[in-house]
């Protein structure tokens, strides 16, 4: 993976995490246990510090970073869709920012919340645990069901297995020129859309 020094502090990878070699890591980056990072995610540790902690992904094209002296940290189990950009916040234990939304300065994103795909969480915003906001700039929808909370752990639960699916089978490769006749199909776990959970 590409990863810089800068000034002499150097970024931190827990072995049993891991980084996709197209990700970027500088700095005062820290990558607990278990934690994933998706192709192409930029993690800048060249102002403030930047910590996953265990279980937690950060998925493609994700970008963290912050200001001087100021951590940008997603805590344990956090789960941050392809495409946000977190800037000097706190993700807390078990929630989830969805797909290109943004996290600005001093916002906290509280315990086992939602940030919907999209949403805008302005600087200094706390999002209450368990809540469920969307919007730009976000607004309070409701608060989360016991089965909403479930289904999002099942899909962190599905990133911290394909990160040990990573470190034991992704390997860089040369394309086929046609589809084998006996193709084998992957055997990640199924976790069904939101939206069928709702329907069900």
């Amino acid at each position: 993976m590409p990863s810089y020094s800068i000034e002499g502090v150097i970024p931190v990878v827990h072995p049993t995490a891991y980084v996709h070699p197209t990700a970027v890591l500088i700095g005062d980056v820290h990558i607990g246990a278990n934690c994933y990072v998706g192709p192409n995610a930029s993690l800048r540790g060249d102002f403030g510090r930047i910590e996953l902690h265990t279980g937690a992904n950060i998925q493609d094209n994700c970008i963290m970073h912050g200001f001087p002296g100021v951590d940008t940290v997603v805590e344990e189990n956090g789960h941050i869709g392809h495409g946000a950009v977190l800037h000097s916040c706190i993700v807390r234990r078990n929630a989830l920012v969805g797909m290109n939304a943004v996290v600005l300065d001093e916002a906290e994103v509280g315990e086992e919340a939602i940030v919907a795909a999209c949403a805008f969480v302005p600087a200094g915003k706390k999002v209450a645990p368990r809540m469920l906001v969307a919007g730009v700039p976000i607004k309070e929808i409701r608060l989360l069901l016991d089965k909403e909370i479930a289904w999002k752990l099942e899909g962190t639960r599905t990133y911290q297995d394909l990160t040990r699916r990573c470190l034991a089978s992704l390997q860089e490769v040369q394309p086929l020129t046609e589809v084998e006749a006996d193709r084998p199909k992957l055997q990640a776990p199924e976790v069904k859309p939101l939206i069928a959970m709702k329907r069900g």
